[in-house]
């Protein structure tokens, strides 16, 4: 399966790579209707950083264990969930320069859920449904953290 959320941002690029670089971007990109706990925060956006995040999905708490498989800075970074509810999870965070002051962020995701035909059945609309509202939040969050800088 495969989920794509794109924005234009009027900020350069630079900026917004620059914010997901930051020490804090993480925990700025958590909504506040998901109660998640950090355990791990990245270091850096560099191959082989790890995060590890204890959420809480349904009455459940489950922990999250994801690493970044790929780093090409100011344009792209990728992670890979290890550990957690996917069955596998395979995240592009891209920045496209479209000028001088603003860029397309674009999240692509390519993940399957549990329980193969079962699980995409059950649980693919959800799912689609909190990728779409996880991603607007971030995007939100990241648009008005680069446009007043």
């Amino acid at each position: 399966m495969r989920f794509v959320k794109e924005s234009l941002i009027a900020a350069s690029a630079e900026t917004v790579f620059a914010f997901h670089e930051a020490p804090d971007a993480f925990a700025k990109l958590l909504p506040p209707w998901q109660k998640s706990e950090i355990v791990t925060p990245p270091s850096s956006l560099a191959v082989g950083t790890r995060v590890v995040l204890r959420t809480k999905v349904g009455p459940l708490w489950q922990t999250i264990e994801a690493e970044h498989v790929a780093y090409e800075p100011g344009k792209m970074f990728a992670d890979r969930m290890n550990k957690g509810p996917f069955a596998s999870w395979l995240h592009r965070h891209i920045v496209t320069a479209r000028g001088p002051a603003e860029c397309t962020l674009t999240d692509d995701i390519e993940y399957e859920l549990p329980l193969g035909a079962v699980g995409r059945f059950f649980g693919g609309g959800f799912a689609r449904r909190e990728l779409d509202r996880l991603f607007a939040y971030r995007h939100k969050v990241t648009r008005e953290a680069c446009e007043r800088t």
